[in-house]
């Protein structure tokens, strides 16, 4: 009797019809049907009936080449939950030493709460902060956050990036941001530890009271998969939820340079985009503050993809530097990133690119439209 590695059901589904190739990345890089959602699933049946070895080179390679952005679900008709399936691949796949050394190292780290917590502690705003967020609050919406609302901080992005937190309390003042928080989890379930990520996502639900607001694209997509959708909303979501009910509608302020409105474009987050179909709100978002040009491969990876950058790099940058001609083409002043991972990824491409382009993320460029930015 063959080992049960894959949902029957999950596997069952995929008609092998094709609509899924030209959403590939990975497919249109190489143009291998192996490197397709198509040809993967053929593998993972192949896997699954005992008709390959569990160590097959070719399982071995696809398993880690695959970006798992997920693109292919949003143009499945037979609605193949890929994503699921790619989980349950590296979870037999990258058992023990057979994981990815950074990876396993990275999933060593992120449970240590209290390590994030003492490196986070940037996050925190003095009162004096406070106080001029509170005077100088961005308009971009009118209400401030429920009670039982609370801000996930994140592991990496208290260390990377402590300003998109600050900005997210001043976008929403009255947010609460608890200190005693940990990993949601992503990153182990998209490395080979599905239980050990929805473990944590778990816990932290157990840490944050109410609807947990994220900053990340991907930490929301797994929290969302875990403890349900109506625990978990996106700053996005939340944002242009709020400035829909503004009545009278709350004007918005400008993002401006060099005295003129701000060009301003979009990279999506993968798993944001095909796990939770938000896209449209951040565009809603970015159109309300400056001009929002859009980049013909805004909904593709921009090749972070979680660990892939560091697992894969010479795959990864392949990606991010055909993202970021594109990026200086469209002549824009700012990249906007709804992920951390992204937002790391974008500034490394344009550093080294020695463009003029910033990223930023979606807190910090929204929390610029105060008063003084307004005509």
């Amino acid at each position: 009797m063959t080992e049960r590695i894959f949902d029957p059901d999950l596997l069952s589904r995929c008609i092998s019809c094709g609509f899924c190739l030209p959403a590939c990345p990975t497919y249109a890089a190489t143009g291998d049907e192996a490197s397709s959602p198509r040809g993967r699933i053929n593998l993972m049946r192949a896997l699954q009936s005992g008709d390959l070895d569990p160590y097959d080179p070719t399982l071995t390679e696809q398993a880690s080449q695959c970006l798992g952005c997920r693109a292919c679900e949003p143009v499945c008709p037979a609605g193949v939950e890929y994503g699921q399936l790619l989980e349950q691949w590296r979870d037999h796949q990258w058992k023990g030493r057979r994981q990815p050394l950074i990876a396993r190292a990275l999933m060593l780290v992120t449970p240590m709460r209290e390590l994030f917590r003492v490196m986070g502690t940037a996050r925190r705003l003095p009162s004096a902060v406070k106080r001029k967020v509170r005077r100088q609050r961005s308009e971009t919406v009118a209400k401030t956050a429920t009670p039982e609302s609370s801000l996930m901080l994140g592991c990496f992005e208290q260390v990377l990036f402590p300003k998109v937190s600050r900005a997210a309390r001043q976008l929403v003042p009255g947010l609460a941001a608890p200190t005693r928080q940990g990993c949601c989890g992503a990153l182990h379930a998209h490395n080979g530890d599905t239980a050990g990520g929805e473990r944590l996502a778990r816990r932290l639900g157990e840490d944050l009271p109410g609807t947990i607001i994220t900053t990340s694209g991907g930490c929301a997509a797994h929290l969302a998969s875990v403890l349900g959708r109506n625990r978990v909303k996106e700053i996005s979501e939340l944002l242009a939820e709020q400035a829909e009910t503004d009545e009278p509608p709350t004007p918005a302020g400008e993002v401006r340079v060099d005295g003129r409105r701000a060009r301003v474009t979009l990279q999506d987050s993968c798993h944001l985009r095909n796990g939770l179909g938000i896209w449209k709100q951040p565009r809603v978002l970015l159109g309300r503050v400056a001009d929002y040009i859009e980049l013909p491969s805004a909904a593709g990876c921009c090749g972070a993809a979680g660990t892939y950058a560091l697992l894969r790099p010479r795959e990864s940058r392949r990606i991010l530097d055909a993202k970021i001609r594109e990026i200086e083409a469209a002549g824009v002043d700012y990249v906007v990133a709804v992920n951390p991972g992204c937002l790391r990824q974008l500034q490394t491409g344009l550093r080294r690119a020695r463009s003029r382009v910033r990223a930023v993320h979606i807190t910090e460029l929204l929390a610029q439209t105060t008063d003084e930015t307004r005509n």
